[in-house]
């Protein structure tokens, strides 16, 4: 963990102040303790002044490289399409800032790796927003496994599918499904989030193989990927993501020696814990602002010295286990 004090209030800039940032992610940088949103950068000048106007943020950009070399802005989040996390991430690390990208890391692990050392030469905090670590719906789960709910962890698996959506049919042009910006389409965007959550409960990936293609040929992206995997610990996993389905299903598995745990990554619906006790099934409510815990635990990472869930280190491994499954290393 970096050991550098940094100053209260810590001021924050968001490069990318798009949808992700209106509700999800941007107010938190506003509402936590000790932080302050001093600046926002968008392309679209027009659109980044409207947005520093209605969430009362003092500066607002139209180029990244003059918020990130602002000297009142002493850290930065990068909510920008994963093709430019490295261009932007590295401008940062040069100026000897904390950032936090969004996710995932970058569109290949070998450019999250770039990021990665910059970052750990430098000696600087990175952060990856994986937020459902910090989500307490999702701490639930974790806790049940420590205190042994379904004994010892034997196995995983998920299936996440859903139809193609108007955008996908009509061939509006989409980040998500650009084969150049995110290989595996919505595996990319979505998988991403599960794969690293599941790394948080089981620890790393040992090995992962995959099959990869495009069934609907509506984008350049992959739109059907299966996979297996193991952890070190010698958990076995398995996970079928298809978008050309028709139906939507999130439906994830933990399967252990004496029960079972059943939840969905995305849907707001009951976590349930089957063992020999029983069943009992939970509603842990999302904060309004998803990211809420996320940036609460960066602030203490960065002013308590408490070890954040989702840094570099963490983030470059999910990007690595997503190129395994897509056969790209």
């Amino acid at each position: 963990m970096n050991k550098n004090k940094y100053n209260k209030p810590l001021r924050w800039g968001i490069i990318g102040c798009g949808a992700v940032t209106e509700v999800k992610s941007g107010p938190p940088y506003q509402q936590t303790k000790d932080f302050q949103l001093i600046a926002v950068m968008r392309r679209d000048k027009e659109k980044a002044e409207d947005y520093a106007k209605r969430h009362g943020v003092s500066k607002y950009y139209s180029n990244a490289e003059d918020l990130i070399m602002d000297p009142e802005v002493d850290a930065v989040y990068i909510a920008t399409p994963p093709d430019t996390h490295k261009y932007y991430a590295l401008m940062v690390a040069e100026v000897g800032k904390p950032c936090c990208v969004e996710k995932p890391m970058a569109p290949s692990h070998a450019e999250s790796l770039e990021i990665y050392n910059v970052f750990k030469e430098k000696q600087l905090p990175l952060f990856v927003a994986y937020y459902r670590r910090s989500l307490p719906r999702f701490l639930k789960i974790k806790e049940w496994m420590e205190n042994d709910g379904i004994g010892k962890v034997r196995h995983i698996r998920w299936h996440l599918s859903k139809p193609p959506s108007t955008e996908d049919l009509q061939k509006t042009y989409n980040w998500r499904t650009d084969g150049k910006i995110a290989p595996g389409g919505y595996f990319d965007d979505l998988a991403s989030h599960g794969l690293d959550l599941f790394s948080f409960y089981l620890g790393n990936v040992e090995n992962a193989f995959g099959v990869s293609t495009n069934q609907q040929k509506l984008y350049t992206a992959k739109d059907a990927i299966s996979a297996c995997w193991i952890y070190e610990n010698g958990v076995t996993g398995e996970g079928s993501w298809n978008f050309a389905a028709s139906d939507r299903e999130d439906k994830v598995e933990i399967i252990g020696s004496k029960g079972k745990i059943i939840f969905s990554v995305f849907n707001e619906e009951d976590i349930t814990l089957i063992n020999e006790k029983g069943t009992t099934s939970l509603f842990v409510e999302h904060p309004k602002h998803v990211q809420q815990f996320h940036v609460e635990n960066i602030r203490k990472h960065l002013l308590e010295n408490r070890e954040h869930p989702s840094t570099g280190l963490s983030g470059l491994h999910t990007s690595w286990m997503m190129d395994k499954i897509l056969g790209r290393i």
